[in-house]
């Protein structure tokens, strides 16, 4: 069984996997991140990070979404998997 790592989303490389626990965005952002599937307990896999780090592609309820550093580091999750 392995050890669960607690990080922010934007810490996150290529191929990692994590499940969502926390959001601390407020306001219209909030909101869309919810509606895309963004909520506590969903698995998300990082897809991709531009060559510059900023932005970052993640898959989240079958869907691939790009979000900017300054979002992905209100999102707080946990690793999952991985040997």
């Amino acid at each position: 069984m392995s050890e669960v790592k607690k990080l922010l989303l934007s810490e996150c490389k290529p191929g990692d996997r994590v499940l969502i626990t926390s959001l601390s965005l407020e306001g219209t952002m909030r909101r869309r991140l919810l509606d895309l599937g963004f909520v506590r307990g969903s698995e998300v896999a990082v897809v991709q990070k531009s060559p510059l780090g900023d932005p970052m592609a993640f898959r989240v309820s079958d869907t691939t979404i790009a979000l900017r550093k300054e979002e992905s580091s209100r999102i707080h999750v946990e690793k999952i998997g991985g040997a």
